[in-house]
């Protein structure tokens, strides 16, 4: 086993963005103890796989890669896995690869340094996994590259058990963080320059209730952190729609920094499917949400996640899905094939829908979503929107930025633009992005 004190790190991240911003906060806490960002994983003296396990090929592409690794393992190398897949498999990844080092769950990701330091002065495989989320003040050291966009963690673990998902089972119960931690790093980004923020939480609707005598519910954290001077723009994901409130709603439409997008995520569009998913809600209760946030907020823009071929779902339920997605007409949708996942209660039910199905309801939902997003782009043409611009896109010519709804959006102008909030107007679109120019400042501005 590689025992050498590292000097360079190189972590690979696999699955969502609480696993990006969990990367962050462990490249902070080796930058504290003076290692080095590597270029690129052969050359680094520490390398760690921050894995998923909410899609099979994630998980397979991690073990292809560690099992590679162990036949051809000769350089002095620590390796450790975390992160979602560590939480599923614990020690029994040590037997699979005995050259692994470190194995440290989701809920111990600010144990990193100890867990190296044990791994260097005992020779031994360490596994640290603990059920539960503890907040330590190394959770504020996030290392983080973009300059502009940072994630921020409000809530860990999730307890909806949903019968498809392994997070419950690999992130543990619920666990909301302090809000004046949250406020603390929100106001230390703000003065750093960050012009948005995106909330994260496996359910960010249900922040506070595990902590009632906080008295800070989601919409009152929002409200605080609305107040901190300098906050251009505030996003949020995921959501649940059970905890989706009426005054969350208000909040979005009353705080000048909440970005009028809200992800909704419906999963499936028969209420016979939703229950067999355990997603706690009927398509009727969900409808009338969307009505009511849609009253609430006119000018609001909704995500979704949609999963087709889940067990027994039949062609007219499948249609229900399907006429939804005519109906609500979401800016973006996540739409997945069900494939079962180990240690999951769907497992227990026959995956009976055939492959060659699933993939054709995948296919139609895809190009109606396709026709609904073209459809909006049309009538988004001619109208100034607010964008804040990020980089220069991959050829280098144009500069690009999102709307407050999501939208990408390149138009000409130089460097000095980046990092700032810029009105533009949207003359075109390629595929998925929208093609503008600087407006004058006098030009109309419509939110979305």
């Amino acid at each position: 086993m590689a025992m050498n004190e590292p000097k360079t790190y190189f972590i690979r991240t696999y699955g969502c963005q609480m696993n990006e911003l969990d990367t962050e906060i462990m490249a902070g806490q080796l930058h504290k103890k003076g290692l080095i960002a590597a270029s690129d994983e052969e050359n680094a003296d520490l390398l760690i796989f921050n894995t998923c396990s909410i899609r099979d090929l994630a998980e397979r592409k991690v073990m292809g890669k560690l099992g590679r690794m162990g036949r051809g393992h000769k350089r002095n190398q620590v390796i450790g896995v975390t992160g979602c897949m560590a939480m599923a498999k614990k020690e029994s990844l040590f037997r699979k690869f005995p050259h692994l080092d470190f194995v440290i769950g989701t809920n111990n990701i600010t144990d990193l340094g100890t867990v190296l330091d044990e791994v260097l002065y005992t020779k031994r495989q360490i596994v640290k996994t603990d059920d539960r989320f503890e907040e330590n003040l190394d959770y504020l050291v996030a290392k983080r590259d973009n300059k502009i966009k940072a994630f921020v963690s409000i809530i860990r673990g999730c307890d909806k058990f949903c019968t498809y998902c392994v997070v419950p089972y690999t992130r543990g119960q619920e666990v909301s963080r302090p809000p004046e931690s949250i406020v603390e790093e929100c106001k230390k980004l703000v003065d750093a320059g960050y012009k948005e923020i995106t909330l994260l939480g496996q359910n960010v609707n249900s922040y506070g209730k595990d902590q009632p005598e906080w008295n800070c519910l989601f919409h009152d954290l929002l409200g605080k952190l609305d107040k901190i001077p300098g906050m251009e723009r505030i996003r949020f994901m995921t959501s649940h729609p059970i905890d989706i409130t009426k005054e969350l709603m208000e909040a979005i439409r009353d705080l000048p920094s909440m970005c009028e997008f809200v992800h909704f995520p419906i999963q499936a569009g028969s209420s016979r499917i939703l229950k067999k998913m355990h997603r706690i809600y009927t398509k009727e209760q969900y409808l009338e949400k969307v009505a009511l946030l849609r009253e609430i907020v006119p000018n609001v823009s909704l995500g979704t996640d949609i999963i087709v071929g889940f067990p027994t779902e039949t062609e007219a339920e499948f249609q229900e899905t399907y006429d939804v997605l005519k109906d609500i007409r979401y800016s973006l949708a996540f739409i997945y094939a069900y494939s079962p996942r180990k240690g999951t209660p769907a497992m227990r039910w026959k995956d009976d829908i055939p492959e060659e199905v699933k993939l054709d309801r995948l296919q139609r939902l895809m190009a109606l979503q396709d026709e609904v997003s073209n459809e909006e782009r049309a009538r988004m043409l001619g109208n100034t929107y607010e964008v804040l611009v990020e980089r220069f896109n991959k050829d280098g010519k144009m500069l690009k930025g999102r709307t407050r709804c999501w939208k990408k959006v390149i138009f000409d102008g130089d460097e000095s633009l980046i990092g700032t909030l810029q009105q533009i107007k949207v003359h075109s679109f390629s595929h998925e992005t929208l093609i503008g120019e600087l407006a004058k400042p006098q030009g109309h501005l419509k939110v979305i």
